[in-house]
Formats: structure tokens, C-alpha cells, sequence
């Protein structure tokens, strides 16, 4: 259950073109379908195994989303922990990519992470998006690990 402010669901509108919502995921029927674009971007695109992608934790998370014409575009699952938001699972669309929806979707995990106490967000980098996190002021720590097959490196941001 999202537990963000009306304040933060403004900022995360403006966020994006108009046509784009970033929030959390409304019903099952959406749920399912960010676990579906996840399928295709993690399983089809870099073939990480269904069993890594589907890891058992997606019941107890937040998901949040990205909306375009009734469709989900973009995806990212919370994890609390503490005092710590985990980030996971971020996944945009092939044709939505480049358009800021990673982005908007980091901001929407901040606000949210902020509304349920987190004072942190942790999250796991593949290499090639390191950037886009870094853009957002997370900061690499630790050495670089191998995660379903992919090299990753661990990432944290401070919100409070």
C-alpha cells in the first residue's frame, strides 16, 4: 500500500509528460503487469532465469509504476527493511526507454521510501545503469558481484 502524500503524488506528475502517471500499482491487474514487463525486460532481453526473476519476494513489496494509455510502461518493487528501502526489480519498456521513466520512477521510490519511515534506499546496479543512479546521488560501495548472471554493484541514497 502506497503511503506517499498528496504533495508527493504532484511532484511525481510533473515529473513526466502528461500522458505518463508514476504511482503505485492500483489492482492486481497492474501488478501483473509489471511482473510481466519485468519478464520481458530480465528473462526475454537478458536472459535471467524466471526462478531469479521471481524471487518470492513480490508479496510483501510496494510496486510501483509507470502508466501510458492504460498501459504499464515501467516498474520498480519496494522492499522495507528497517529503517533501509530496498530498490529492486526496476524494469522500462524497450519503446519507453530514454523518455525519463527510470527517472520519474527513482523520484516516486524516494517519496514513497520517505512516507514509510525509510532513511535510506539501497538497490542493486547493473553496470550498464550505474549512471542513471549515480545521476540521482546514489553511491557505490563494496566490490562488484554477480546477480542472475549479470555484474551488479551495490548502490545507497540517503532521504531523510
Amino acid at each position: 500500500m502506497c503511503a506517499r502524500s498528496r504533495a508527493g503524488r504532484a511532484a511525481w506528475k510533473a515529473a513526466l509528460p502528461v500522458t505518463v502517471e508514476t504511482r503505485c500499482a492500483r489492482d492486481v491487474a497492474e501488478r501483473e503487469a509489471a511482473v510481466e514487463l519485468r519478464r520481458r525486460v530480465f528473462c526475454e532481453e537478458q536472459g535471467v532465469s524466471r526462478a531469479d526473476e521471481l524471487d518470492g519476494h513480490d508479496g510483501g513489496a510496494i510496486h510501483l509504476v509507470a502508466v501510458e494509455g492504460g498501459a504499464v510502461i515501467g516498474t520498480c518493487r519496494l522492499l522495507l527493511r528497517g529503517t533501509t528501502c530496498q530498490l529492486s526489480r526496476m524494469a522500462v519498456d524497450a519503446n519507453a526507454r530514454g523518455r525519463g521513466v527510470g527517472g520519474a520512477l527513482l523520484r516516486a521510490a524516494e517519496t514513497e521510501g520517505r512516507a514509510t519511515g525509510a532513511r535510506h534506499i539501497a538497490l542493486h546496479a547493473q553496470l550498464h545503469a550505474q549512471h542513471l543512479y549515480a545521476s540521482y546521488g546514489y553511491v557505490p560501495y563494496g566490490a562488484r558481484f554477480m546477480e542472475a548472471g549479470i555484474v551488479h554493484v551495490a548502490m545507497e541514497k540517503a532521504v531523510r
